[in-house]
């Protein structure tokens, strides 16, 4: 396999140029290979907003935003607040809110700005998202414009520093459940926050510590006897004097964390706090002086999801940093990967790269060919969400649309983001577990991105109702031995699964190849139909399975929802998975050089056929994937982690990260000289004729003089 060791590190994507840059052949001395325009392909990943990006990179790459490791949780408190000071010197925060105001309208944009801002500091990322991605946002989507007016431009300038506080210590993701209430009270004109117990504290709520002279409090509001569900509410906490809370407000400080130290978590309590009836922030509900409810939005159930739906973007934005650290992490493995030199399996006098084994690449070519997959759908999602928020297409349906795009690819981007943190520390042995190389800094801090803005598995579970309402739709009035049938026959030739004869049908095609076999499973049109048949029969054995449950006793038809909730999950999991392989491969579509159309096809194919291979029990026991297509399709990918090798630096540098962004010492080209170094000594050594000779050496040759002499 091609040494790719000598190509050394340094310049603006951590890589010296060459003359050959841009022909991939050259690059890697492999004449033949297609060539990949990583100008074009970075220009792609960009995406839509590819400007606001490099903009946003270029402010995140200044030092004044870096983590600085080893600070205290207190020093690093008192260093992210002045970050979003320098944010809003620098114009960086105002993308989003209107024009009128100062700002650009453009939604789209602002989440394509912050999600970079994790590669300065996730704690700053997420600090900014709260002051202005749902404190500001809270505002600007669930207040009107007098609302606009009195406290948008303090929250632009960060004059009002707030918090968004939504969690209780006592119900989580369960917001509907949410115990604080806002109480109307006609004779003052008044709203009463009060939290009646310890578990209805807002828990968990940045900024609640220290900083937040404000906050958007949910609660649910009540008015001449009835409870109309959660509504926000603006809350003063602070006298900004001071900095000390108001009368009837307490709270406590969460402490140090797992990660994320840079922001001000706590606590927050209300004690019968008395707010103006106008600080009812009231765009989807009302209350008059009377006390008259009224609502644009007659459903309780419709408003409530109304109103958490205004808030989708910070699950948009987590999507976006998870997938920029997931790049970080690869790049800079794959990097050292191409230096780092380990034991001397084929050569008596060099050492192999690390990524020549081909485990190696198993483990960072499956996780580089899933973060261009999320890269892709997340650039969908984001699109999507510009759309809505623009008001271009801003229907019911519309809004459905993205909050269940957003449950579904959120979950994937920060757990894949995890799991490459962790294993391309490991691809880097006790050199990633070097704070200075980031990878267990940034793993600490985006820990908490599978828990906050909707627990992932509780996101996935809002997918799979979804798929079961859509597919509920179709099916309304049909009976339970029809469904029963449409599990058999729901998809292309499905009918013959039950029986087995799928599988003895694909053997014989095969006749016994595992080159045919592997041409077919790696065709474009098999791979969608595989996983496009997943998601389909899941939903479909669990809509057949929970037929009638909503005509059941309440606690009954809990109970029959619990006993499939695991198979519903996964089948939401592998529905977001199909969405992923589904933006990638459009986004092969929009290729122009074919080139890099080849190499990205390969990475496509080894995103669709690692699914495929992860669940291969089930393909196997459903009938789906015959014996010998089952076993083609491991020997096949190693095939395809081979065609891809000399192509990995070209896919990292795409990505379009400086050594301002990654800041690990390996990616820096240093390992590359310490293996230079270290060859250039043994081949003086040998040169020279003065190298002590090798024990096994002289053992070998003493045997050799000890044998007789042949008659």
């Amino acid at each position: 396999m091609t040494d790719l060791a000598d190509r050394t590190a340094g310049g603006p994507s951590g890589r010296t140029p060459t003359p050959a840059d841009g022909a991939t052949a050259a690059r890697s001395g492999i004449a033949g290979l297609p060539a990949v325009d990583v100008a074009a392909l970075g220009e792609q990943l960009l995406g839509k907003w590819a400007d606001v990006r490099r903009h946003a990179r270029a402010v995140s790459g200044q030092p004044e935003l870096h983590k600085i490791e080893g600070l205290t949780h207190t020093e690093h408190r008192r260093r992210a607040f002045g970050q979003l000071e320098h944010l809003v010197r620098h114009e960086a925060v105002h993308r989003a809110f209107p024009s009128s105001l100062g700002g650009n309208d453009d939604h789209g944009g602002n989440v394509a700005g912050f999600e970079e801002l994790v590669t300065a500091d996730p704690s700053l990322q997420i600090k900014a998202g709260v002051q202005w991605g749902l404190f500001g946002s809270a505002v600007m989507h669930l207040g009107t414009e007098e609302h606009h007016a009195k406290w948008l431009p303090g929250i632009m300038s960060l004059a009002i520093p707030g918090c968004f506080a939504m969690t209780e210590t006592g119900h989580g993701s369960d917001v509907a459940s949410i115990a604080t209430t806002a109480t109307y009270d006609p004779s003052t004109e008044e709203f009463v926050i009060h939290t009646p117990f310890r578990a209805a504290w807002k828990d968990y709520i940045g900024n609640a510590a220290i900083d937040g002279l404000g906050a958007v409090v949910f609660a649910q509001l009540l008015t001449k006897g009835v409870n109309h569900g959660v509504h926000a509410f603006f809350v003063d906490l602070r006298d900004p004097a001071t900095k000390e809370f108001l009368p009837g407000i307490g709270g406590e400080d969460d402490g140090v964390k797992g990660g994320l130290n840079g922001i001000d978590n706590g606590r927050l309590h209300f004690s019968n706090v008395r707010i103006p009836r106008t600080n009812l922030l009231n765009r989807y509900g009302d209350v008059d002086a009377e006390g008259n409810y009224t609502s644009p939005i007659a459903s309780p159930g419709r408003r409530f999801f109304t109103m958490l739906g205004t808030l989708v973007q910070g699950r948009v934005s987590l999507d976006g940093a998870a997938v920029a650290a997931s790049k970080l992490a690869v790049t800079t493995a794959v990097r050292y990967a191409t230096e780092r030199r380990q034991f001397n399996a084929s050569s008596q006098t060099d050492e192999e790269v690390l990524l020549d084994y081909q485990r190696h690449q198993r483990r960072l070519f499956t996780r580089l060919a899933t973060t261009y997959a999320a890269s892709f759908a997340h650039e969908q999602l984001l699109e999507k969400f510009d759309d809505v928020f623009s008001g271009r297409h801003d229907s019911d349906e519309d809004r459905q649309d993205l909050e269940t795009l957003a449950a579904a690819l959120k979950p994937l981007s920060t757990w894949h983001a995890l799991d490459t943190l962790q294993e391309c520390r490991e691809a880097c042995g006790g050199a990633g577990f070097l704070i200075e190389n980031r990878f267990a800094s940034l793993r600490a801090d985006l820990d908490v991105y599978v828990t906050f803005e909707g627990d992932n598995t509780v996101l996935l579970q809002l997918v799979a109702k979804r798929l079961l309402a859509d597919y509920a739709k179709e099916f309304r009035n049909v009976n339970v031995g029809v469904l029963a049938r449409y599990v058999v026959t729901q998809a292309t030739g499905t009918a013959l699964h039950r029986s087995g004869l799928r599988q003895v049908a694909q053997f014989v095609a095969d006749s016994g190849l595992a080159q045919k076999a592997a041409i077919a499973i790696r065709d474009e049109s098999s791979q969608r139909a595989l996983l496009t048949d997943r998601v389909q029969t899941m939903v479909a054995q669990a809509g057949a399975a929970l037929k009638g449950a909503n005509k059941l006793p309440q606690q009954q038809g809990a109970a029959l929802f619990n006993a499939h909730q695991h198979e519903l999950i996964e089948a939401a999991q592998a529905h977001a998975e199909l969405l992923q392989w589904e933006a990638f491969t459009e986004a092969l579509g929009k290729v122009a050089d074919p080139g890099t159309r080849k190499v990205l096809t390969w990475l496509r194919d080894l995103f669709g056929l690692s699914l495929i291979e992860k669940n291969l029990s089930w393909y196997l026991m459903n009938g789906r994937l015959s014996m010998q297509r089952g076993r083609t399709v491991g020997e096949y990918i190693n095939r395809l982690l081979v065609k891809i090798r000399p192509h990995a630096l070209d896919l990292v540098d795409a990505f379009g990260y400086g050594p301002e962004h990654l800041r690990a010492e390996i990616s820096t080209g240093a390992e590359k000289a310490r293996q230079d170094e270290a060859r250039d000594y043994v081949r003086r050594q040998r040169a020279s004729g003065q190298a002590p000779l090798d024990e096994k050496i002289l053992l070998a040759r003493t045997a050799h003089h000890r044998q007789p002499a042949r008659p």
